[in-house]
């Protein structure tokens, strides 16, 4: 006797990837919102003269499993989409260009147009990220020390008129190449090892006190350099982002990075609406082309605000 089967059609290993890559892109606009949003307030006059960009990085670093939910939340969505828009982008065939006749060329239709500026974005972002990573989590990190019965957050930023008015706002200290020398040189010798309370009080305050200075020399000093001490990880990350910024080649690079990531963003969600039937009908996409043409001017102006405002206007004394 035959026996009919009630399950349907295998769903091809693509569509399922396809649809991933596009839902994890959702969840980086999200993300690129907040980020953007967070360092706005370090040059709008809405962060309180950074004090909001502060607060909300304090905020996000007391979060608990934070590396956890940077490697799950953030690292494997960025992966994923990475990973499948790099198999799209080396396999695109824009047809926005001239053609000789070899191949399609529709330059007539806007959409076209998006496509190859989404796969043009894509190496912007790709090779931004990477570098933006590397220059904020590993080169210009935040050495972290324990002393004086705090946390110490010790950054490196070049020296200029208006940061010795910051630092003294936000209660940052200043220490030039003499200052940790003379640090260096209160370091106690051991004393004699002893069980009693004031011993152990005292060892550890030594340890503590060796600890803070080879935070203070875990980077070399320049000229016109100095190290940054600060009580928060926020005000540390907050000086790091105005020195950076205090370089108009920097500054210059983070807009490209920023204008085609919030493209590429704005762009990829009124995609993701069709590809997931949320706007199916014409007058639905229409719609939704001008809610995202509106995103992408709001994360533009909070990105561009940030890089161009941090240091030029708003924390420039």
């Amino acid at each position: 006797m035959l026996q009919s089967s009630t399950s349907g059609p295998e769903l091809p290993r693509d569509f399922f990837w396809r649809r991933l890559h596009s839902l994890t892109g959702v969840f980086l606009v999200l993300f690129l919102f907040e980020h953007l949003l967070t360092n706005s307030e370090a040059a709008l006059p809405v962060g309180e003269d950074g004090w909001g960009f502060i607060r909300m990085v304090n905020l996000i670093h007391a979060l608990p499993y934070l590396k956890v939910i940077e490697v799950l939340l953030l690292g494997v969505p960025i992966l994923i989409h990475a990973y499948w828009g790099l198999r799209y982008l080396l396999t695109a065939e824009p047809n926005s260009w001239p053609s000789n006749g070899s191949r399609p060329s529709l330059p007539q239709y806007a959409r076209n147009h998006f496509y190859t500026l989404q796969r043009i974005t894509s190496w912007i972002i790709l090779i931004g990220i990477a570098a933006h990573v590397t220059q904020m989590r590993f080169m210009r990190y935040p050495a972290e020390s324990e002393y004086g019965g705090s946390n110490q957050y010790v950054v490196r930023v070049g020296m200029d008129q208006g940061l010795v008015t910051l630092a003294d706002r936000l209660g940052v200290e200043l220490y030039t190449e003499q200052d940790i020398k003379d640090v260096k040189a209160t370091v106690p010798s051991d004393p004699p090892v002893r069980a009693d309370k004031a011993a152990l009080l005292g060892a550890q305050a030594r340890e503590q006190h060796a600890e803070f200075v080879e935070a203070l020399e875990h980077k070399a000093l320049g000229a016109d350099d100095v190290m940054a001490v600060a009580s928060s990880e926020g005000a540390a990350i907050l000086l790091t982002v105005r020195d950076v910024l205090k370089s108009p080649a920097m500054a210059l690079l983070y807009s490209i990075l920023v204008l085609g990531s919030v493209f590429h963003a704005s762009n990829g969600l009124w995609t993701a609406c069709i590809v997931w039937g949320v706007t199916l009908s014409a007058r639905s996409q229409a719609w939704m082309k001008q809610l995202c043409v509106g995103l992408m001017a709001l994360l533009a102006f909070l990105g561009l605000a940030a890089i161009w405002g941090t240091y030029w206007f708003n924390l420039y004394h």
